[in-house]
């Protein structure tokens, strides 16, 4: 059967492209994680930190979303005590371009 898709035209943004994105990255802190991780594998204590404001709870389900996501990978280490790392994963570090613009727009328009 013949592949009917839509052609868009070059320079076009596909609604349901967007939709997806914003699908994983329309959560508050979501942008904000997901920045942390770029700089390498971090502990849920290390993301508490430095993400001033967010609670405990919201970074454990934003945790579980880009995990389930495959955005971020869960590794946990046999210690006493327990240590659990958060890294990017290749589909999370392709987010890494979209992040890097978000901040270039945010530098140019500032919020007032």
């Amino acid at each position: 059967m013949k592949n009917l898709s839509i052609k868009q035209p070059k320079g076009a943004i596909a609604e349901g492209c967007v939709a997806s994105c914003l699908g994983v990255l329309g959560h508050k802190w979501t942008g904000l994680i997901l920045t942390e991780l770029t700089t390498g594998p971090k502990r849920f204590s290390q993301l508490e930190r430095t993400l001033k404001g967010i609670s405990p709870r919201t970074l454990a389900q934003r945790l579980d979303d880009l995990v389930e996501y495959k955005i971020v990978s869960k590794a946990s280490f046999a210690e006493v005590p327990p240590r659990i790392e958060y890294t990017l994963t290749k589909k999370g570090e392709d987010f890494i371009p979209v992040l890097e613009q978000m901040a270039a727009w945010g530098t140019k328009y500032p919020s007032d």
